[in-house]
């Protein structure tokens, strides 16, 4: 119980500073956004697939019959866990619309399993609020505070699911952390790389997907 929460939350207590440069874990992941037949964001669908190391140390910490497997009960109290611990983080999902953020509901549920040692999470979000089809719109998976590197290993990873996605124009932007750095040098400031959770600048770095509708 102890284990999972802390890196998956990026408590202080893990040195974020350190981790701007070095992420500790290491997670491909999938994002579907999902559109309702009256033309508003319905739903995104994360799928994550983190590291051997990080999934065998989760292993270790909720392995209560020392089996060396996770089974259904330790899969759910894994689960649980995330639900509450990522909840200040937005569960690492970040929406916006017109440059505006718009904050997630709690998911009902995280649900976990554990393959070929690797653990995987799949849960949805919803907006917030009622999201239409209009104007430039995000979306994301990343930490904030930069200890979990989440990574879309192809931009088909990140995909619009919905014929009313039709009117709006695709694209994945993947920055170039140099260029970032070197267009917001004045805004970096020293309390950016001792706390980035604490800035919100960190999501500039991030993959993302941009509708234009």
């Amino acid at each position: 119980m102890r284990f999972l929460p802390r890196l998956l939350a990026g408590a202080a207590l893990l040195a974020p500073a350190t981790a701007f440069a070095h992420p500790h874990i290491f997670a491909e992941a999938r994002l579907e956004v999902t559109a309702n037949e009256d033309g508003t964001i319905s739903e995104l669908r994360n799928v994550w697939r983190f590291d051997e190391m990080f999934s065998a140390s989760v292993v270790m910490d909720f392995d209560k019959n020392g089996d060396n497997q996770l089974d259904p009960d330790e899969l759910a109290e894994i689960g649980k866990t995330v639900l509450e611990s990522l909840e200040e983080f937005s569960y690492y999902t970040t929406i916006t619309e017109d440059g505006r953020t718009v904050k997630v509901a709690k998911p009902d549920a995280i649900n976990v399993d554990y393959k070929d040692g690797q653990l995987l999470m799949f849960f949805t979000v919803k907006p917030g609020e009622v999201m239409p089809l209009k104007g430039k719109l995000t979306f994301g998976v990343y930490d904030p505070t930069m200890y979990a590197a989440m990574d879309f290993a192809s931009d088909d990873d990140l995909v619009v699911v919905g014929n009313k996605f039709a009117a709006c124009k695709r694209e994945v932007v993947r920055p170039d952390p140099d260029e970032v750095l070197a267009q917001n040098q004045a805004s970096l400031t020293e309390a950016f790389f001792n706390d980035p959770a604490g800035t919100d600048m960190s999501k500039m770095f991030a993959t993302r997907l941009e509708l234009t509708c």
